[in-house]
């Protein structure tokens, strides 16, 4: 087993992460600028180090942080999700210094993050994908050329990177013409490649991912799926494990897809392979997330598989402990990405002082966050701040228990999605599980909310109203 792992990553996961090492009885390292110097990651770890002032710099310094890791005697580094999560050349200089890199082999990323070689290898492998270019793109002319054999809509896609950037829908020539340099430009910017290519647009698909473990023996188990329909601008923000959506034949013709998936490029450790579901009940590849996904605590809390845990044990060799037919699935879970936004103010970010915070609790109830009284939110960085999850026996009882939960949150001093997602669940189509990627858009009244204070939250305004006028 593993000894000693640094966590090239910063906020909840890297405290995600902090903790399944504590479980496992291995030391954890973190890293840290000077935006992060009050991080709770910083806070937990058994060991933390400074990487630099450039708040993103340090944290993307793949030669820095292999050498911090051999000189502080750890076996692996942990990528977490973002950053360096899905860097190949990360993966190799791991290896090339004897550090275990806790995800696939390198070319194994570099195959799967290039979204072409990965349509082809599904295509080989006989998996579905969406009608699109064989390669990428040489000019916008072979791209009109493209979309008029293809019919529109089309989406534009970069090919590398990934989390919903570098992606236009166009609906017309004169849309893709428009929309053509600027995607190149966002994928340059993001993914630091200008190659794109395009593909049929599943008009208001289901969005339906499903979780993979494989070891170094030859084992590949799926552990059913998430639904992630939920998001505005292809930015996920409410996520559901198993989807409300399928039926049982559906789920399991789903995890055998991913299965052939995974086991068609030799995958390794835990993936995700993401798929669309038409409106006549078709799926189709997407692409394939080779990391731990912010979503894999729905997964979870439904099946009771730790999966940081996992990941640790698989990148130290060991046999996968579970065949398919011991995984089991119980009830429904739902997880919020609680994000310092302004809903009503087309979502801008509100990063400032926390200045009261407590979670969540009780049964079924659980927070990932590295937020606390008075921590400065850092401008740095996404916005979300905390992951509230929450599990129940019936669908019904988890959205109550939903919306129990996000009342029940305590977060002042900034604006937050939660209002706009306790809109969201009392909406009728979602309770009736009838929604898909277009559900945000079609209900735009739900940002209509009212911003009326919590009782704590309006004695405290009374209180200072109060002291101003009498001068105390």
């Amino acid at each position: 087993m593993l000894r000693k792992i640094l966590i090239a990553n910063r906020g909840e996961i890297a405290v995600r992460i902090i903790r399944a090492c504590a479980e496992m009885g291995i030391r954890s390292v973190a890293i840290y600028t000077e935006a992060d110097r009050f991080g709770l990651h910083v806070k937990k770890a058994d060991e933390s180090y400074f990487i630099g002032s450039e708040p993103i710099a340090g944290y993307l310094n793949i030669y820095a942080l292999v050498d911090l890791a051999a000189a502080t005697g750890c076996d692996a580094i942990h990528p977490g999700y973002g950053f360096l999560s899905e860097n190949a050349q990360f993966a190799r200089v791991c290896k090339e210094r004897g550090i275990i890199f806790i995800g696939p082999e390198a070319d194994v990323i570099e195959r799967m993050g290039d979204k072409t070689q990965a349509r082809q290898a599904m295509i080989t492998a006989g998996i579905p994908v969406t009608p699109g270019t064989e390669g990428n793109l040489e000019n916008v002319e072979q791209a009109l050329e493209a979309a008029e054999k293809i019919g529109y809509p089309i989406m534009l896609k970069a090919t590398s990177g990934g989390g919903g950037r570098g992606i236009r829908r166009c609906d017309s020539s004169a849309e893709l013409v428009k929309n053509y340099e600027r995607v190149i430009s966002e994928a340059t910017k993001a993914f630091g490649s200008a190659d794109v290519f395009l593909e049929k647009c599943v008009v208001n698909p289901r969005h339906i991912e499903v979780q993979i473990l494989a070891d170094s023996h030859g084992n590949t188990i799926h552990l059913y799926e998430r639904d992630c329909s939920i998001q505005r601008r292809n930015q996920k923000l409410i996520e559901i494990a198993p989807s409300p959506q399928l039926d049982e034949a559906q789920r399991q013709y789903l995890g055998g897809l991913a299965v052939l998936a995974a086991k068609a490029v030799s995958y390794t450790n835990a993936g995700t392979i993401e798929f669309l579901l038409d409106e006549n009940d078709r799926f189709y590849f997407m692409e394939m997330n080779t990391r731990v996904q912010v979503e894999h605590t729905i997964t979870e809390a439904i099946t009771g598989i730790d999966i940081v845990e996992e990941q640790i044990r698989i990148a130290a060799g060991l046999t996968l402990r579970f065949k398919q037919h011991e995984i089991s699935r119980r009830g429904y879970a739902i997880q919020f990405r609680i994000n310092a936004e302004d809903p009503q103010n087309d979502f801008l970010p509100s990063f400032g002082r926390i200045s009261r915070y407590y979670a969540p609790g009780g049964p079924g109830v659980r927070t990932d966050t590295a937020i606390y009284t008075g921590y400065e939110i850092p401008p740095f960085y996404d916005s979300m701040l905390a992951k509230v999850i929450v599990n129940a026996m019936t669908w019904e009882d988890v959205i109550k228990r939903g919306e129990r939960s996000l009342k029940d949150m305590g977060l002042f001093g900034i604006k937050t999605t939660i209002p706009y997602y306790l809109e969201i669940l009392k909406h009728d189509d979602f309770q009736k599980a009838n929604f898909n990627t277009g559900f945000i858009e079609k209900y735009p009244e739900l940002i209509h909310y009212s911003n009326k204070l919590q009782p704590a939250e309006l004695a405290k305004v009374i209180a200072a109203a109060m002291a101003a006028h009498t001068g105390l």
